[in-house]
């Protein structure tokens, strides 16, 4: 009697332990519904600050380019005081430097981005060739 009493107490606990143990079908999927919302949120803000970053980056090269442009327009007016054979060798060198400038405008506009990766490829290489314009022009108005 005490060995059946014994062995119906194991059943019984490990009945109870194992039923209310496991969630059951429903609980699974609503877990697995609110774990997806979850990441969708997480997805959307991630994708959000993505895109503001993108953004952000896009006003600030804008607003470097047109510096530069002024800069430029400004380099010219002074030059137009220098001698005829200076003024020809910077006026080339000149040009080439907008014509860098035009393009990085133009590569800036025309990038899509895909990837995060991809955005931050690019923008390492757009930063190089903006720190290269700007060395360059540095160069022509330091002669």
């Amino acid at each position: 009697m005490k060995k059946t009493v014994l062995v119906l107490t194991i059943v019984g606990l490990t009945s109870v332990v194992t039923f209310t143990g496991c969630d059951s079908p429903a609980q699974k999927v609503e877990n697995a519904q609110n774990n997806v919302t979850e990441a969708n949120k997480s997805l959307d803000k991630a994708n959000a600050d993505y895109q503001t970053d993108i953004d952000n980056y896009r006003k600030q090269t804008a607003d470097k380019i047109a510096a530069n442009n002024k800069s430029y327009a400004d380099f010219k007016e002074r030059m137009e005081k220098e001698k005829k054979n200076i003024k020809a060798d910077n006026q080339k060198k000149l040009d080439a430097i907008e014509q860098k400038n035009s393009d990085l405008q133009k590569k800036m506009d025309d990038f899509k981005a895909s990837t995060k990766e991809n955005w931050e490829a690019f923008q390492s290489d757009f930063n190089r060739q903006m720190d290269g314009l700007a060395q360059d022009f540095k160069d022509l108005q330091s002669k």
